[in-house]
C-alpha cells in the first residue's frame, strides 16, 4: 500500500473529525438526540409534534455546510466512475441496510461506539469487514 502524500490532509481531517464530534456531543448533550442521519431523515418523513425544528436545521446543516466551504476554498472536482444505475441501486442497498441494521454508520459509529453500545460495536464492526471486503473484491478479484 502506498500513500497518496500529495493528498494527504491529515489537519484538515483531525479538524472535521473533531467538528463532527462536537456535534454529535452537542445533539446528545442539549437535545438528548443521537446524530444518526438516517434516523433525523426518517424522523423528517414521519414527524412528531415539536420534533421536526432540530431536524430540519440538522439536515439543513449538512446541505448548507459545502456552500459555506466554497466561500473558503474552492471544492475539489467531482469524480464519480460508475453509471447512475449502479448509484441507485448502491444507495437503494445503503437504505434497506441502515433499517436492517438500525442506523448507520454516523449513528452507530460516530455516537454508538462513544457510548459503548454493544450493539453499534457489532454493527461498526460489520460495516467495516463488508467494506474492506467489497474492496478486496473489486480491486483483486474483479480487477475494477
Amino acid at each position: 500500500m502506498t500513500i497518496d502524500w500529495i493528498n494527504f490532509t491529515p489537519v484538515p481531517s483531525l479538524l472535521g473529525g473533531a467538528l463532527i464530534g462536537l456535534g454529535a456531543a452537542m445533539l446528545a448533550l442539549l437535545l438528548g438526540r443521537i446524530a444518526g442521519i438516517s434516523g433525523i431523515v426518517a424522523g423528517l418523513l414521519k414527524p412528531f409534534s415539536g420534533d421536526i425544528g432540530w431536524r430540519i436545521a440538522f439536515v439543513a446543516g449538512m446541505l448548507l455546510a459545502p456552500l459555506a466551504y466554497v466561500l473558503v476554498t474552492p471544492l475539489p472536482p467531482i469524480r464519480i466512475d460508475a453509471s447512475w444505475s449502479l448509484l441507485v441501486v448502491a444507495g437503494l442497498l445503503v437504505g434497506v441496510g441502515t433499517r436492517y441494521g438500525s442506523g448507520c454508520t454516523s449513528g452507530h459509529a460516530v455516537c454508538g461506539l462513544s457510548r459503548l453500545s454493544p450493539r453499534s460495536m457489532v454493527a461498526t464492526a460489520s460495516f467495516m469487514a463488508f467494506g474492506f471486503l467489497t474492496v478486496f473484491i473489486v480491486r483483486h478479484v474483479i480487477g475494477g
